[in-house]
Parts: C-alpha cells; sequence; structure tokens
C-alpha cells in the first residue's frame, strides 16, 4: 500500500493499551479465515477476536472505520464492552443524512437503541461520522470549533496502535532478508522488546530509556550465551583448543570478520568460533579471527 509508511510486507492486526502502548494481542493476516462465520465482516472477526481475554470486563474498544459497523458494537454491548469508532460512508448502515455536507463546525446526533452516531462537520467539504455505545448523550464543548464529546475522546484514544509501530520502527532489531517467517520473527522480536521495556518500568518504577533498556537487555541475553559456550570450551580440554590446526572447508565461503577486508573468500575456519576467516583477518599463525583472539 503506497499511502503507508510500510509498504510491503505481512499484515499484522494488533490490539493496544492507549496508555501504556502496551501489546495486548495481535495476528498476522494469513488470507480467507476458515473458522469466520458466516455472513460476518473480517473486521469484526479481528475485533472480535483480538478483544475476546478482554470481554466481560468493562473495557472499551476504539477503532477507524475498517473495523466500526452497528452490528460490531451491539454483539460487544452484549458483552459488557464499548466501542468507539470511525464509520465509512460506504457503510449502507448510515442514513443518507449522514453524507449531506452541513455548516462548518456543526454536530449531528442520531440515535439506534443504545449506539449514538456522531456527524461533525469539522472541514467545509467533509465530515466525520463516529458510532460510540459510551456516550448515551453527546454534549458540545465551548470553543470556535465547537467539538462534540465523542470526537474528543476519540482523538484522545485512536492512537495506541499507530504509535506502536513508530517505536517499533525506531528501534528494530530488523536485517535484510527474503525469507518472510524470518521477517515474521524480526517483528515479533521488535514487539517483545517493547512489552519487555513496559513491564520493567511497571514493575520497578524505573525510568530507564529504552534505547538503554534494549542495549542491556541484549547484553544479558548474550553474557548467558557467551557463559554457555565457555563452558562448552572448557569440557573440550585446553590443548584440544590451542593447538587445532586450520580446517579447510571444502567450498570457499565469504569472511565473516570483516575486519580488514572487503568480504573476502576463504576455505579456512577459525578454530574457536568455526566462522570462515580471511588472511586479513586472522590474529595469529594459527587460524584464528581477531574477535577469539582478542
Amino acid at each position: 500500500m503506497g499511502n503507508k509508511p510500510d509498504k510491503f510486507g505481512i499484515k499484522f492486526w494488533l490490539a493496544a493499551d492507549v496508555e501504556s502502548k502496551y501489546m495486548l494481542n495481535g495476528a498476522p493476516f494469513l488470507g480467507k479465515d476458515e473458522t469466520r462465520d458466516k455472513g460476518q465482516l473480517v473486521g469484526e472477526s479481528v475485533v472480535l477476536r483480538l478483544a475476546e481475554p478482554f470481554l466481560g470486563k468493562g473495557r472499551n474498544v476504539t477503532t477507524d472505520n475498517y473495523f466500526t459497523s452497528l452490528k460490531l458494537a451491539t454483539t460487544l454491548q452484549g458483552k459488557k464492552t464499548s466501542l468507539l469508532g470511525t464509520v465509512s460512508k460506504m457503510k449502507r448502515e448510515l442514513p443518507p443524512s449522514a453524507k449531506d455536507q452541513a455548516e462548518l463546525f456543526s454536530t449531528k446526533v442520531l440515535k439506534c437503541g443504545d449506539a449514538t452516531l456522531t456527524i461533525y462537520q469539522g472541514k467545509p467539504r467533509k465530515n466525520v461520522c463516529i458510532l460510540s455505545t459510551v456516550h448515551t448523550s453527546v454534549s458540545i464543548t465551548d470553543g470556535p470549533k465547537a467539538k462534540p464529546e465523542s470526537v474528543i475522546y476519540y482523538n484522545n484514544t485512536k492512537y495506541g496502535v499507530e504509535v506502536l509501530d513508530q517505536m517499533a520502527r525506531k528501534y528494530s532489531v530488523k536485517a535484510s532478508t527474503r525469507r518472510w517467517p524470518v521477517a515474521v520473527f524480526y517483528n515479533i522480536l521488535d514487539l517483545a522488546g517493547i512489552n519487555a521495556h513496559i513491564l520493567f518500568k511497571e514493575c520497578t518504577s524505573s525510568h530507564i530509556a529504552r534505547r538503554k533498556f534494549i542495549q542491556q537487555l541484549a547484553e544479558e541475553l548474550r553474557g548467558q550465551f557467551m557463559e554457555e559456550k565457555r563452558v562448552h570450551q572448557l569440557t573440550q580440554g585446553p590443548s584440544q583448543q590451542r593447538h587445532q590446526s586450520p580446517q579447510p572447508t571444502p567450498k570457499r565461503r565469504q569472511c565473516q570478520i570483516r575486519r580488514s577486508c572487503a568480504q573476502n573468500k576463504t576455505n579456512h575456519t577459525c578454530c574457536k568460533c568455526q566462522k570462515p576467516v580471511c588472511g586479513n583477518c586472522t590474529g595469529r599463525t594459527e587460524v584464528t579471527c581477531v574477535d577469539c583472539d582478542a
């Protein structure tokens, strides 16, 4: 999609907390869903599946116009969950008067059962329709734009997933890959890092920056791996590690150390880490990379 920050890739449906930006639930979009009920829209099915662990607890779900519908609002209300979101002008359930242009900054309120439809003329040629089961009545605030209460509530609760996406793009572990399972795994790591940072701050009352937290997390994960590797090397014996002769590989591979070369090809490996290493990156007379030599 050309109008999105990520123009291509695998879509994820996400539910996020608006205050902490904690990812509550998520699922990848895998095309046609065989488990979806007949006659149920994709947006309705996605919202019900993501909000399932939190239904019946008096929560509110804020959605955009792709998901919002009167049927979804009625279904969630029966499960003690309110809904608030913009409604697309293409919905057949909207009355014809919702598409008419009105006076600038004017508000029209319609009701259907316990659901309230607010039509606000925010721009000269564009109005916004907001469906809400939170507001039984809509009050108009003071000010030059005279915004209705439902519009203000929507503006204050609509940005949870958007901010979560921005945070995932700012500090990411993603690398260039042509394998989509690997790309999905990178995205899961990014979201898991954000959730870990939020939980760490809430549990410890710390104000550590997310960048510093990710660095510390990487060091701790690396330290555990290096400790296990050191124990494994000790079990092999020091004589076997130090006097191991260079073993030529059956196929020439690119040097993975890349300290003093430009991806040279070699048929030798480091006797400690078993990475391909060329002559420019060799630390000793025996084939040892500069990282293990340090």
